[in-house]
């Protein structure tokens, strides 16, 4: 069992309440869904943007000639 630790935040009223509309819904308790919530936002913090992939990937294409060259 992981150890829970007490913090304190504010949010606004409307946020609360779907958060907790959302968790008497699906038959959950509050905390459930707030950390589930808190890990997606994590998550979705640790991936690259699909704009900066699509970047990156025109910038693979434009260079392909130059990094074959610099592979050899």
């Amino acid at each position: 069992m992981t150890t829970q630790v007490k913090f304190s935040s504010q949010a606004s009223p409307e946020l609360l309440n779907e958060l907790h509309e959302i968790a008497n819904r699906e038959g959950r308790n509050f905390q459930a869904v707030l950390e589930d919530a808190m890990r997606d936002y994590i998550k979705s913090r640790k991936k690259p943007r699909a704009s900066v992939m699509a970047h990156f990937q025109a910038s693979v294409e434009k260079n392909r000639e130059l990094g074959e060259l610099l592979a050899k």
